[in-house]
């Protein structure tokens, strides 16, 4: 395919990595200088989680969460200036960032019958996303969408991630107690994700490895957008 094509083809730019890799900030980044919709897959996984515990549903029972999945009506607004995401028309982009959640959302998001469900709704995202879409989680690249024009691993250590999410934490007024309670559970939720038998985290054979640990925000977001500039025939607007 020439420059010409591809410049026509929908754009899909799957990033996925580990809790604190900086998915969502370069993410956003990247779709902004390109000009793309962005999608924080994780914020539906939370959200539903979010309004499973709202609603008293025993996340650790998989059947009860199965059942209940199919209930509230969740919308993800991709543009990347501002994304929203939101549980029967309540916003609850503050709330689904809680402890609670954060502790919970692994769990919910082991259920084969969650996954099928936001699957479909994230596919559903790309679908009507004019330009294209960066789409940023822990699947994208290896399930939800395996004909991405482009696909990255971000990863960093897991010292790196645990003071990046402190620091973030921090600006956002959270108590240190809570900020090391969030931090110790990045290696929890690695394992999870990365065990779990439905869509593990993993690296896409074809994906490109960016590991952040050394680098710069400006740095790997200089990098990922050329690399879609040039596989994609994009340029930044």
């Amino acid at each position: 395919m020439d420059t010409a094509d591809r410049a026509h083809a929908p754009v899909v730019v799957a990033i996925d990595g580990p809790s604190g890799s900086g998915k969502s900030t370069v993410s956003r980044a990247v779709a902004t200088r390109l000009g793309l919709s962005f999608l924080d897959t994780g914020a539906m996984y939370r959200a539903l989680t979010w309004w499973m515990l709202a609603n008293d549903v025993d996340v650790d029972d998989p059947e009860a969460v199965t059942v209940a999945c199919g209930k509230p009506v969740i919308v993800s607004g991709t543009d990347a200036a501002g994304p929203t995401i939101t549980v029967d028309g309540q916003d609850v982009s503050g709330p689904i960032r809680g402890p609670e959640v954060t502790a919970r959302v692994s769990a919910v998001a082991a259920v084969p019958a969650v996954r099928t469900r936001l699957v479909e709704l994230q596919r559903g995202c790309a679908e009507v996303a004019e330009r294209g879409i960066v789409a940023e989680g822990r699947d994208m690249g290896s399930v939800v969408f395996p004909d991405a024009t482009v696909k990255i691993f971000l990863t960093a250590s897991e010292t790196a991630r645990a003071e990046r999410r402190a620091a973030e934490l921090r600006a956002k007024g959270v108590d240190e107690a809570t900020i090391a309670e969030m931090a110790a559970d990045l290696g929890r939720r690695d394992k999870a994700d990365s065990s779990r038998e439905t869509a593990p985290l993993t690296q896409a054979a074809d994906a490109v490895l960016v590991d952040t640990s050394e680098l710069t925000l400006e740095q790997v977001i200089g990098t990922i957008t050329a690399l879609v500039e040039e596989r994609a025939g994009l340029s930044a607007v």
